[in-house]
């Protein structure tokens, strides 16, 4: 059988797509049901009895609704992706209270990477471990390019797999903003592995999205895996594959002959036809949590809510230079798998000059108005890869989602504060609702914090800068959580470190009763001029000196208090 023309010049790097072509997807019967079940427990912790019977039917009519915004997205000549609290807020939960949606849009990110598994079951597809292999053995770099709610949800199943250490560089819609059929999506990949999409195999299951991505991009080759659509687009395409496969199986072969560049140039292949993207296609076929607290009839003293700020109230923490080191040795590493030769210590200086801009660039922003939040792909192309070539900066962007959780976990080790559990197991015995709202560039960290801690069961909503876009004193922070928890301001309760901030942040927001603790980051000397200023939106209404100090607030009595 003649070579497939287009398969005959051996690529720099090969372009998989995820579903379709690494792995093949079920969708279990009972999913719906179960993500339905999840929503409930997580709504439960906020307050809100919602039955799962109501919950299923809003998430039955989001799917449907979310399919059809990415066939029409398909249509568009560069579509952006969905924010993934855009697709609760106007997709999964638009027809539900604002409260509980507020609620699901404040954990959107953690909600669809547990939806993922919970919708659909991943096995990997015949002949990918084999089509990894020719690619180490030929010299052929990896990446993954796909349209995902949930980038850190592939990462997962790639880890558990073992299939992490073979892929250069992984560039999913929800983490770089944009989605196929973009061409930046699959550029990004080619410049983060050394090379450009014109020397470049890319591998979907798509038509609409995969075959016209590939060809907008200028793809050296575009080849289809056969899954669920491929064979059945939404509409006509009028752009066509070079090849067709039934499973990465069929282009183990061709990978193997194919020949290095300079040969490809020497000898061209014989074509049957004129233009090689007019030839026909060639096919070859070979855990839940219990229910929140009923809300009771609280004392004077007890706030209606409770809003607690991370860094400083519910946690302090102390620098892990050595973890640091370790998180730039394994940067290092991983940009030398893409073609990037640098040092661990290369790496830890620019992480730390990256960090010192962001802060810099914070300080900046303690002002009236909106504040945004930098984006982390921001944080590690402009801050982190400002001086670097343009091959890494598209390397950090493509990656900056799983950078800056690995940045997050390697600054710092956190303890929790006195109090804190006491503290928060006694707003679930009373029915008061908690949120969490901060100021960090790692939102997911925070959570798996919580979760280390055994208090994320106790917390009802989340707000984080990095996934609202806007970071204390914006009022919209604090907003949020108010919402989620269907609070009255006047009686809520706002607990913070930093008066300009955390402070300021509450009352914009309206919030009854602001307080600061001591042996965060700001100094006593600080605290104490907001407290005796002149400035009420800095004034804080009291000032402790642990977390657990907010029980003598509110019973009158002391409370002995666990570290």
């Amino acid at each position: 059988m003649d070579p497939i023309p287009a398969l005959r010049r051996r690529p720099d790097a090969l372009l998989l797509d995820f579903g379709g072509v690494v792995f093949q997807t079920r969708k279990p019967p009972e999913g719906r049901a179960a993500v339905a079940l999840h929503l409930r427990e997580t709504l439960l912790r906020a307050g809100h009895d919602v039955p799962a019977a109501e919950l299923r039917a809003s998430l039955d009519a989001g799917l449907a609704a979310l399919k059809d915004w990415k066939n029409a997205a398909g249509r568009r000549r560069t579509p952006r992706e969905l924010t993934h609290r855009e697709i609760w807020t106007d997709f999964l939960a638009s027809d539900l209270p604002d409260p509980v949606r507020e609620t699901l849009a404040g954990s959107a990110g953690p909600l669809l990477a547990d939806m993922s598994t919970l919708l659909s079951e991943h096995r990997l597809r015949p002949g990918i471990r084999d089509l990894l292999h020719a690619a180490r053995t030929l010299g052929v770099r990896v990446g993954i390019v796909s349209n995902a709610h949930s980038g850190r949800a592939h990462r997962s199943l790639l880890r558990e797999a073992g299939l992490e250490d073979a892929i250069g560089v992984q560039v999913y819609s929800d983490e770089v903003g944009i989605r196929k059929p973009h061409p930046e999506m699959i550029a990004l990949a080619a410049r983060a592995l050394g090379t450009d999409p014109g020397h470049c195999w890319y591998v979907g299951d798509t038509q609409d999205r995969d075959v016209v991505a590939g060809r907008r991009a200028g793809a050296a080759a575009v080849v289809l895996t056969r899954h669920h659509h491929t064979d059945t687009p939404p509409y006509p395409v009028r752009e066509s594959a070079d090849a067709v496969f039934d499973t990465p199986e069929g282009l183990v072969d061709p990978l193997w002959h194919s020949v290095p560049a300079q040969a490809a140039d020497a000898a061209p292949a014989r074509t049957a036809g004129e233009d090689t993207e007019q030839d026909p296609v060639r096919v070859v076929r070979p855990r839940a949590h219990g229910p929140a607290a009923a809300r009771r009839a609280l004392d004077p003293g007890e706030p209606g809510a409770l809003l607690l700020d991370q860094g400083g109230v519910i946690a302090v923490s102390s620098a892990t230079p050595d973890v640091q080191r370790d998180f730039a040795a394994s940067l290092a590493r991983r940009l030398e798998r893409v073609g990037y030769a640098a040092t661990t210590e290369d790496m830890l200086a620019l992480v730390r000059a990256g960090r010192d801009r962001y802060r810099d660039w914070k300080a900046g922003h303690d002002e009236d108005g909106p504040i945004p939040e930098i984006t982390p792909r921001a944080f590690w192309h402009d801050m982190v890869g400002r001086d670097l070539p343009e091959r890494v900066r598209a390397f950090l962007y493509a990656e900056s989602a799983q950078l800056t959780l690995e940045y997050a976990d390697s600054k710092s080790l956190a303890r929790m504060r006195a109090g804190v559990r006491e503290v928060l197991e006694h707003c679930a015995e009373r029915g008061i609702p908690v949120a969490v709202v901060s100021n960090t560039v790692c939102g997911r960290a925070v959570r798996d914090e919580l979760d280390r801690f055994g208090i994320a069961h106790l917390i009802g909503a989340h707000v984080y800068s990095d996934e609202l876009g806007h970071r204390k004193p914006d009022p919209a922070t604090v907003r949020s959580a108010l919402t989620a928890l269907d609070a009255d301001p006047a009686r809520a309760w706002f607990v913070g470190d930093k008066p300009w901030r955390d402070t300021a942040a509450a009352r914009r927001a309206g919030v009854g009763t602001a307080v600061i603790v001591r042996g965060g980051s700001a100094s006593d000397e600080r605290i104490d001029a907001a407290r005796t200023g002149r400035d009420p939106l800095l004034r804080p209404d009291h000032v402790i000196d642990e977390t657990g100090d907010l029980l003598r607030l509110w019973t009158g009595t002391p409370v002995p208090l666990a570290t």
